[in-house]
């Protein structure tokens, strides 16, 4: 079974409270979306509702894949560059897979849905996006098509001691 991909679905109180749990279990779960296990749905809301703000001033566009169930199973925010010289090129944020979905290849099939909404928005050549080192993300985002191209070593500080490189991917869609 997979999943079914929806880009910009309806912003309604059941996908804010699916996307709320999806990031909170994932974070939990130790994945690299921009917390650190334990955490709170609360703890994780005011990061939603700043993705959902940029969605309502369309910065960002919001690609949502739903299991058989229709439960929120997957996410990725496509964030338009605001750089007039830099909008050929948009941002990939916050890519998740619910845990209880990971090693069903749901995380190729979000990136390919997402590379497919970023072309059919005018004039995106590329998808960027950015990971946490130190977790194998690297060697799946290559996989996938994505191209390492740059790293900022120990700049993301997970706790104390614990510095990991922010890596730079590109994934050229021409």
């Amino acid at each position: 079974m997979s999943l079914t991909f929806t880009l910009d679905p309806a912003v309604t109180r059941e996908l804010r409270d699916g996307v709320l749990r999806l990031w909170t279990d994932v974070s939990n779960a130790g994945g690299s979306v921009g917390f650190v296990p334990p955490v709170t749905p609360e703890a994780v809301r005011p990061e939603l509702v700043k993705h959902l703000v940029a969605m309502a001033e369309g910065r960002t566009r919001l690609l949502v894949g739903h299991d058989a169930d229709g439960r929120v199973a997957a996410t990725a925010f496509l964030t338009l560059n605001t750089h007039r010289l830099m909008t050929h090129w948009l941002w990939l944020y916050t890519v998740m897979v619910h845990p209880r979905h990971q090693g069903k290849g749901y995380g190729r099939d979000l990136l390919a849905a997402a590379a497919d909404a970023a072309r059919g928005i005018e004039g995106i050549e590329a998808i960027r996006l950015t990971c946490r080192g130190g977790l194998g993300l690297e060697r799946f985002y290559a996989s996938c098509g994505y191209k390492e191209v740059g790293r900022v070593p120990d700049a993301i500080r997970v706790a104390p001691g614990d510095d990991r490189d922010d890596v730079i991917l590109l994934l050229p869609l021409r």
